[in-house]
């Protein structure tokens, strides 16, 4: 296995294309259930027949966990955004579109989304006044059991060269309510600081999938309750600023 040419570093990873392979290897503190986790969810989302890389292998490098799976050349959509500012509306069109064909799966055997939110919840650091709310919330909302990406922006989107999409980083897969999903993508766009964008985002997957933007508001103040408890200062200071739109009654 030759690791010379990496492609992304991220905070507890590092991913290394080695010639048709990509290889994602995670630090050696990285929890081998989480690495284990995100091999199966990739493994099961193949069985839905989205356009994914296919997993290849789970093995060790130099004494670290790591996931090989198919190397896919091309840009990310996040690319292709920045460099053609034409062509943004296209691209968003595409964004939602391929979000709307994750949705429309079912992947029995994956962790349902309530489940791991009750848990993010619980591990916040809100008061027990705001966490029973967001818990009551939660339960409130209608069960569904459709496959939700969990990261779905357009860094994880890589147009090939032969102009196919592919879907890539499925460690956050659920199945659950797909205007769940879609909160957190709405976030995900206003975190990198572009609210212009998140707002068409929300109207064209509203608009698309006869989907009440309203319902999707309601999931916002628990979508970034539960992920409040990771990221950086700057990220969790703006997740806990949208929980502080939760009204008690």
């Amino acid at each position: 296995m030759k690791l010379d040419r990496v492609i992304a570093v991220r905070s507890n990873k590092t991913i290394y294309r080695d010639g048709d392979r990509c290889v994602k290897v995670f630090n050696e503190d990285y929890s081998k259930a989480d690495v284990l986790n995100e091999a199966l969810n990739q493994a099961r989302i193949e069985e839905t027949g989205l356009n994914i890389p296919k997993i290849l292998e789970v093995t060790m490098v130099d004494g670290k966990w790591a996931i090989v799976s198919e190397y896919i050349g091309g840009k990310t959509l996040a690319q292709l955004m920045e460099e053609n500012e034409e062509k943004k509306d296209e691209y968003l069109e595409l964004l939602v579109n391929l979000q709307l064909s994750v949705h429309e799966k079912k992947s029995p055997l994956l962790n349902k989304l309530k489940d791991k939110m009750n848990r993010k919840i619980s591990e916040s650091t809100f008061d027990a006044t705001t966490r029973y709310e967001l818990h009551t919330r939660l339960e409130g909302m209608p069960k569904h059991k459709k496959v939700c990406h969990g990261d779905f922006n357009p860094s994880n989107i890589i147009i090939a060269e032969d102009g196919t999409p592919y879907i890539l980083d499925w460690s956050h897969a659920t199945q659950g309510n797909a205007s769940a999903d879609v909160a957190r993508t709405y976030l995900l766009f206003c975190l990198n600081g572009d609210t212009n964008m998140a707002k068409k985002y929300l109207d064209l997957f509203c608009q698309k999938s006869n989907t009440a933007k309203q319902y999707v508001q309601k999931w916002m103040p628990i979508v970034a309750a539960s992920q409040s408890v990771k990221g950086n200062e700057h990220e969790r200071e703006f997740l806990l600023s949208w929980v502080d739109v939760v009204e008690y009654e």
